[in-house]
């Protein structure tokens, strides 16, 4: 276990491969609780250093996973959070908001399914009137399904859910946030190293993840004149509670282990990508995406 995330180590056992996990099937969207080994979002990894003081930030799917991770970081680098989730994700989002606190942080819950317009306008109307703008916004927020009969696997009713909450919503959100957003302001969106390399029983979940580093391009290249800037943080495999919710057990115990550093990521590897971008130090950069895949290529 890393002592935080300065401290120099091996990253092939930097923490736990495949063969220490273990295959709790859980329904979506499962909880961190019930996942062995308990995944690492920064709680006592993460060392901040003022690199986002004031800012306010709105975090999609910041319950648990990358979200609290990115959560995390932000506290700890000085900023205040508005959280938004599924409203059965309310105990993890607690969790979350807790560790916000204690970095002496506000963090604000919001609960509800990004699936619709208004919701997406909800969210952002919330924020602005709980922190009075919005500085970074973090569309993290993702649905998937593992189907192994790929294509025919996959019913109408996924592939809609699928696109309205990864892709949808970052539409809607993005369209609500920007008026509120300052020059030197920042998105963020999640994409996947599925976008490049997509899984057959990942199908529709790839599909979408192509999109929003479409997306990403496009929306940094019409609101560079807003002084804004758009970028996408594109995981490989990450230890979260969407893996056992969403694949067979089967899979999950030997999730992560054909990347060449031979493991899942844990959520706290995530988070200092997600400042990087949210902070000034990345000003020159629009329209990118940064991989974050364990050494696996974005070809």
């Amino acid at each position: 276990m890393a002592d935080d995330q300065y401290t120099r180590q091996d990253p092939r056992h930097q923490y736990p491969g495949p063969e220490q996990q273990r295959g709790h099937e859980q329904r979506h969207p499962g909880t961190d609780e019930d996942m062995g080994p308990t995944p690492d979002h920064g709680e006592r990894t993460y060392r901040g250093s003022g690199r986002l003081v004031d800012t306010k930030a709105v975090i999609t799917g910041g319950d648990s996973g990358i979200g609290r991770a990115v959560a995390v970081a932000f506290a700890r680098e000085g900023a205040d959070v508005v959280l938004s989730y599924l409203p059965e994700e309310q105990e993890d989002a607690e969790e979350t908001a807790e560790l916000v606190r204690r970095a002496d942080r506000r963090a604000v819950l919001v609960p509800g399914d990004l699936r619709t317009e208004d919701a997406c306008r909800d969210l952002v109307d919330r924020a602005v009137g709980e922190l009075g703008r919005i500085d970074v916004l973090v569309n993290n927020a993702a649905y998937q399904m593992s189907q192994d009969d790929g294509l025919l696997g996959i019913s109408s009713e996924q592939f809609d859910r699928v696109f309205k909450t990864n892709v949808y919503a970052l539409f809607w959100l993005c369209k609500a946030a920007v008026p509120h957003m300052r020059p030197g302001a920042s998105i963020i969106n999640t994409s996947s190293i599925q976008a490049f390399q997509p899984s057959p029983e990942l199908m529709d979940y790839a599909a979408t993840k192509a999109a929003i580093v479409n997306f990403t391009k496009a929306l940094s290249a019409d609101l560079v004149g807003k002084g804004i800037r758009v970028n996408s943080v594109a995981p490989g495999p990450v230890w979260t509670p969407l893996i056992p919710a969403t694949m067979p057990a089967e899979k999950v115990d030997t999730f992560g282990g054909q990347t060449p550093l031979g493991r899942a990521a844990q959520p706290a590897e995530l988070g200092p990508v997600y400042v990087f971008f949210a902070s000034q130090e990345s000003s020159y950069i629009t329209g990118e995406v940064l991989g974050v895949t364990g050494g696996q290529l974005l070809t």
